[in-house]
């Protein structure tokens, strides 16, 4: 009788040692639901649907602010996976990149023609492989990181002064101002 009773013991401390690896097995993944952490992941372990965003939004990021700060590269980055999400654009990073509205270009380097990245002869292959990698990282994690832009749709270089209506002014970072739609009540 006594070996029963303590096999039912070491059988309840098992079981209560389960429990509760069991619930901080489920707290951290319910934590790492709250405030997950950006994934790491390269170019090569992208899919071919995968890479061909990526690439439009590597051209975007290049073309729109190579030259601008990492800050700044991933806020043009944001802005344009803020109009897939938004249900206003197109619903891929292609269709937003390369969308006219009539004759005109929501990205000014598409109908200057810059798009044949191969054949640029100024091409920076350096800078735009850097650029290439922050686009997959913001491919893989733009429901993760912070949003510089502050969730903006809208941006333009601030030497540029376009007759805009309906937004709302949201932050500067380097030479880009980032605006989102206006509220309408």
């Amino acid at each position: 009788m006594q070996r029963i009773h303590t096999l039912s013991t070491s059988t309840i401390i098992i079981a209560t040692l389960i429990s509760v690896l069991i619930v901080l097995g489920f707290s951290s993944v319910m934590a790492t639901q709250i405030s997950p952490m950006p994934v790491k992941i390269s170019y090569n372990d992208l899919s071919p649907k995968a890479k061909q965003q990526v690439e439009c939004l590597a051209q975007n990021i290049y073309f729109e602010s190579g030259h601008e700060s990492k800050e700044g590269q991933i806020a043009v980055g944001m802005v344009t996976m803020n109009r897939v999400k938004s249900g206003i654009f197109p619903d891929t990073i292609c269709g937003v990149v390369k969308q006219k509205t009539q004759s005109t270009c929501q990205f000014s380097w598409i109908c200057e023609g810059k798009f044949d990245v191969k054949s640029l002869t100024h091409f920076n292959h350096s800078l735009y492989n850097s650029v290439r990698e922050l686009a997959v990282y913001v491919y893989a994690n733009h429901d993760k990181i912070e949003d510089p832009s502050r969730g903006a749709l809208f941006y333009h270089a601030d030497y540029v002064h376009p007759k805009w209506k309906n937004v709302t002014y949201l932050t500067q970072i380097g030479r880009h101002k980032f605006y989102d739609k206006k509220e309408t009540n």
